[in-house]
Formats: structure tokens, C-alpha cells, sequence
């Protein structure tokens, strides 16, 4: 395909990698290459992997550490800004706000991750509740990935009915796999009402009132996330079932049929073969689709590793204006990344 969007991504970490491999699989964008400072855990399975992405280092400082393990360097990040369209910048919260200055001299656009503060960006964004609002901008900012989330399924029942107001519990895993360093053990930590995530559904869906607790559990695969939803119009359970169900990004699950946690997800995706057991769906329980009154209850669960990597796509798609209408947008991500 001519004129593919030439995409860099820096910071080859838990996110940076996912979203890496989600560009490969776009048909009309290109990875031009990954930077990092070190030859990580996540750099040496890149290239032991015998599938390697161009690697450019930040600055030239960082090349003696990667030839001294054998790993091929295609340049710095001067090098990579010269060939690309636009950067994902998947680095450590803060380091990106200060990474927008080289990308602004540079006049490079760039979308940030959750972990950056909203000041980073000119628009919050996430593809389904307000992709028009990103089309054309220099820097968008991701929702964190429980905010990705939850913003998917309550984005789907306004769609389909309006809502006026959300309460959310979330309960966060409290590190990814291998990040000993956070330690919480035998511990539910909460922090106080309303959490920013909560908030942050209003700066993307701003006609929705939300409130939301969150606490702090020690496990590493997956957010569980409780949602009371007042809807507009009155929904049954079923009419709420066939709109999950009809969403490309969320799956409804069974807990009669094994999906009674968030370990049983991580199971089932690595059972299935995905790529790190990685799902970029988020899963609704079924069985926890219920009405109090009016108002709806659910339950979903959040893979927090990969479940921005449509969103962040769909912001290349927004940024750069390849698509100008979002349903057009959010169908060609879904469609290269193999969803229904």
C-alpha cells in the first residue's frame, strides 16, 4: 500500500512492545522503529526472538550497552524523528512530557499514555467516546487502561440508550507481572473517593455524572471493575447483553462456562495462542448483568497490558486525519487487529 503512515514507537516496555507489534498489523501504517536506553528483558526477547525491529537508542550515550550485547543499533532518536509521521511515546510517566519538547523542535506529532498528566496533550482521547476531537492534532493522550476500558463498555450503553450518570468500583491489580519492586502482599489498599479514573470518564464523556472507589489488590493479570449505570431510556438485561455482545471490543463471558476471574482470562488467551496471552477485549460476566431499578449493574474485566493498543491506533488514525469519520476509524483498527 502506498503512503503508509510512518509510525516510531519510544519505550520498548510492557506497553511500548504491544503497541509495536499492533502497528505491524495495521495494512496501512508502517513501523519505521522502537527506541529504548537499554538492552531490557523486553529488547533481548525482541532480538533472541530472531523477529527484530529496527532499534534506535534515545541518544548515542546509550550504544555501548547495546553493542556489547550483540544488539544491532539503526541509529538514535534524532535518526527515527527524521523518518516518521508520528511517535508513540510509551515511556515511564513524566519522561514523556519531557520527551514532547525533542518532538515538538522536531514538529512531530505524538500520543502519549495514561501515565502522563493531561497537560501533555491537546486532547484526552479514546476512539469510541470522541475520536472527532483528535482528528488533526499534534498530541493526544491515552485514558489509562482501566479508564480504556470502562469508557468502551458505558461509551456502548450511551450509544444505544444515553447515560446519565456511572458509579464504578475498580479493583487494580496492583503491578504487572515481574514489577517486585511495587510489593503489596496480603493487602487491599484504597484510596479515597472519587478516584481520577472516574474523573477521567467525565473529561472524555463530559454529559455523564461519575463517582468511583478504587482499591489496590496483590495480583498482576487484570482490573476488575464494577459498574452501576442510570441509563436515559429504560434497558432490559438482554438489551444490554445483545449491545455488549455486538461491540468488537468487549466480550460477554460466562462464569458457568470458566471465565470466573481474571486469571481465568489470562488462561484462556494464553491457552488460545495470543501473543503474550495478551486480549485487547475487555470480557463482561454475564451472570453480573443485572437491574437495580432502573439502573444497570456489570461487571468487566480489564487486561491492563494490552487494552490500550486499539485506542492508541486509533489515535494514529485520528492524529495524522486518515480516516475523518471515527466508525470508519475504530473498524479498519479492529479489522488488522483480528477483531470480531
Amino acid at each position: 500500500m502506498k503512503n503508509k503512515a510512518r509510525v516510531g514507537v519510544v519505550g520498548y516496555g510492557v506497553i511500548g512492545q504491544r503497541l509495536a507489534d499492533g502497528v505491524v498489523r495495521q495494512e496501512d501504517m508502517e513501523l519505521v522503529g522502537i527506541v529504548d536506553i537499554a538492552p531490557t528483558l523486553s529488547i533481548r526477547a525482541l532480538f533472541d526472538s530472531g523477529a527484530p525491529y529496527p532499534l534506535y537508542v534515545f541518544q548515542d550515550q546509550n550504544r555501548p550497552a547495546f553493542e556489547a550485547e550483540k544488539i544491532p543499533v539503526a541509529g538514535n532518536l534524532d535518526d527515527l524523528l527524521s523518518q516518521v509521521d508520528i511517535i508513540l511515546d510509551a515511556t515511564p510517566g513524566g519522561i514523556g512530557a519531557k520527551n514532547k519538547e525533542i518532538y515538538k523542535a522536531k514538529k512531530i506529532k505524538a500520543i502519549f499514555q495514561g501515565g502522563e498528566k493531561n497537560e501533555v496533550a491537546d486532547v484526552f482521547f479514546h476512539g469510541y467516546a470522541n475520536y472527532e476531537k483528535g482528528l488533526g492534532k499534534d498530541y493526544l493522550k491515552l485514558t489509562s487502561c482501566n479508564t480504556t476500558g470502562f469508557v468502551r463498555a458505558v461509551d456502548c450503553l450511551d450509544k444505544a440508550v444515553g447515560v446519565e450518570r456511572v458509579v464504578i468500583t475498580i479493583i487494580r491489580r496492583v503491578a504487572d507481572p515481574g514489577d517486585s519492586h511495587r510489593g503489596l502482599v496480603d493487602v487491599a489498599l484504597v484510596e479515597k473517593v472519587p478516584n481520577h479514573q472516574a474523573k477521567d470518564l467525565m473529561l472524555i464523556m463530559p454529559h455523564v455524572e461519575a463517582t468511583g472507589l478504587l482499591v489496590h489488590v496483590p495480583t498482576t493479570h487484570g482490573h476488575i471493575i464494577s459498574i452501576l449505570a442510570t441509563p436515559k431510556k429504560k434497558i432490559t438485561v438482554d438489551e444490554a447483553l445483545r449491545q455488549f455482545e455486538s461491540h468488537p471490543r468487549i466480550k460477554v463471558v460466562e462464569i458457568a462456562k470458566g471465565f470466573n476471574s481474571n486469571a481465568a482470562l489470562f488462561r484462556y488467551a494464553r491457552d488460545k495462542g495470543n501473543k503474550r496471552a495478551d486480549m485487547y477485549e475487555i470480557a463482561v460476566f454475564k451472570e453480573t448483568v443485572v437491574l437495580s431499578g432502573d439502573n444497570l449493574f456489570f461487571t468487566i474485566n480489564v487486561p491492563q497490558e494490552a487494552v490500550v493498543t486499539p485506542e492508541t491506533i486509533d489515535g494514529i488514525r485520528a492524529a495524522l486525519s486518515l480516516q475523518t469519520d471515527g466508525r470508519e476509524a475504530v473498524a479498519l483498527t479492529n479489522k488488522y487487529l483480528g477483531m470480531k
